[in-house]
């Protein structure tokens, strides 16, 4: 599999982890603690330079406020990266 879908298989997952908080109403708020931490590290390890640092940085900050998890950010990352910027 190329990198390019393998990352967006990746982020898609990524992204559904973290929006598993919302199944369980507060009590899935509190493992957000744990997720957020762990998506900021897997954002930058995904995306290199600059792009990674940000959206690590992003990611963190999305997954870590209460009620934000909706955004999918890797998915938003992968789009912007091969979409957006037409990076092969």
């Amino acid at each position: 599999m190329r990198e390019k879908q393998r990352k967006l298989l990746l982020g898609i997952l990524f992204d559904c982890i973290g929006m598993l908080s919302f199944s369980v109403p507060f009590l899935g708020e509190f493992s957000d603690v744990v997720w957020a931490p762990l998506s900021g590290f897997l954002m930058t390890r995904m995306y290199k330079g600059s792009l990674g640092r940000f959206s690590g940085l992003i990611s963190f900050v999305e997954e870590f406020f209460p009620f934000s998890d909706f955004i999918p950010t890797f998915t938003l990352t992968w789009i912007y990266n091969y979409l957006i910027k037409k990076n092969v």
